[in-house]
């Protein structure tokens, strides 16, 4: 382990001794405390590719070569497979319990006209089911050569891998590599996983609204389970730049840099619910959206005890969107920038089931942003038989040219904060709501 990593481990034991999230709930102060997740532990030993006839020139396919690395490190026990300095082309990978793969140089995916599966059936590139202790580390790039892939997400039933795929994993560290162009999700890490660190990382895609080549669904980071760090991370991409599903708790994520891509979010399946869950000191540059709540009556679960805190936004599309109607097909209620209190009061009533999106306990704290040319201020939107509640809006800042609407959402209280609209334009709207504004 070099002087960086136990610099690494340190910090990581400072964070699990000493966190405490102090949120403002209402009239008090409520102490929520997290624990760092365990970090994964990795026996001494370095097993080189290239000493298992890996060439890094670029041209030669290393698939067998790298393979043949993990498993004698996995037969040993477990230790590093070192990729070093050079260009290392390959497909499929399977990792195995207790391997650091340590990337230096650059490990590169086949292209796509050489990638096993094709559109038709493409294994993940680095993949791996019910392991434990395992990381993705170095200083290195993993390309994903993904350019050619992203036109296929609009086509029905052609297939890309993802580029990180762990499933059911425990005591996972994704840490300083550069991820780039991934042919779709670059992090998925997902199956009840435990204990997921991941830091230092610069994940990097074309924004989906690139005019030559938009990379489309290239999630730079989804992470579903319990006790998860995301930390000191920079993120531009296509898609989602963080996101989770339901069954998960216990989640931190800070110091991170967003710029393209639909902002740190939720859902949309959130079936098994979503809970203590943190996103402080992070900023914002051109994100579609900074925050991101959604979900749909056929996917819900039970959203509590969420906190966003000291965040910094900048022209993005909408900081903070939250909503229940993710998979409508009416225009008019997709249309989330034109919806106003009128259109949210039509939108039909259901019977409440085990499905139904339940978000409660909802804490905005600290947040700056001023917003793209005509887009809203924010919007916050229930279901009519299951309203968002319990909404702390607490010293905050936005700049832009439509009001922040809350719909459908009772005890809403805005504490210290200013929407600040052009004249003639309110800066909030509501319907089916009770709104408390608490200004000096």
């Amino acid at each position: 382990m070099n002087k960086k990593t136990i610099s690494a481990a340190r910090r990581h034991l400072f964070l699990t001794a000493v966190f405490t999230l102090a949120v403002l709930s209402g009239s008090f102060v409520r102490a929520q405390s997290w624990i760092a997740p365990a970090l994964p532990k990795i026996p001494d030993g370095i097993f080189n590719i290239t000493n298992y006839g890996a060439i890094g020139d670029g041209v030669a396919t290393n698939t067998s070569a790298i393979q043949a690395a993990i498993a004698a490190a996995s037969q040993a026990g477990g230790g590093t497979v070192e990729v070093p300095a050079g260009i290392y082309l390959s497909g499929p990978l399977r990792l195995a319990s207790r391997i650091n793969l340590r990337v230096n140089g650059t490990l590169r995916m086949l292209p796509l006209a050489q990638y096993p599966g094709g559109t038709i059936a493409p294994a993940n590139f680095i993949g791996g089911s019910s392991l434990h202790d395992v990381a993705i580390s170095g200083t290195g790039t993993i390309d994903g050569q993904g350019s050619p892939w992203w036109p296929y997400a609009k086509t029905p039933g052609a297939k890309r891998p993802r580029m990180i795929a762990l499933s059911g994993c425990e005591r996972v560290l994704v840490e300083n590599v550069l991820l780039t162009n991934s042919p779709m999700f670059h992090i998925a890490i997902n199956g009840k996983a435990t204990d997921v660190t991941v830091r230092g990382v610069t994940i990097r895609a074309n924004a989906s609204t690139d005019h030559v080549n938009p990379s489309h669904n290239t999630d730079a980071c989804d992470v579903s389970g319990h006790r998860i760090l995301i930390q000191d991370c920079d993120v531009s991409v296509g898609d989602d730049n963080f996101t989770c599903g339901g069954n998960t708790s216990d989640v931190l994520i800070t110091n991170c840099t967003y710029g393209f891509g639909h902002g740190v979010s939720i859902g949309s399946p959130t079936s098994g619910g979503v809970s203590n869950f943190t996103v402080v000191n992070c900023t914002f540059n051109q994100t579609e959206s900074g925050i991101r709540i959604k979900s749909d009556r056929d996917r819900g679960g039970f959203l509590h005890n969420i906190s966003y805190l000291n965040l910094h936004m900048t022209n993005v599309g909408c900081p903070i969107l939250i909503y229940a109607s993710y998979m409508t097909t009416e225009r008019k209620f997709r249309s989330l920038n034109e919806l106003t209190p009128a259109i949210a009061a039509t939108y039909p009533s259901n019977e409440i089931t085990g499905k139904t999106p339940i978000y409660r306990d909802l804490t905005f704290s600290n947040i700056t942003a001023t917003v793209s040319a005509g887009r809203r201020a924010g919007l916050i939107w229930g279901l009519p038989e299951m309203n968002v509640s319990n909404v702390l809006l607490q010293q905050i800042h936005i700049t832009a040219d439509k009001p922040f609407g809350i719909y459908d959402a009772q005890n809403v209280r805005l504490v210290n904060s200013k929407i600040i609209t052009p004249a003639g334009v309110e800066n909030l709207s509501s319907t089916n709501a009770s709104i408390e504004i608490v200004n000096p």
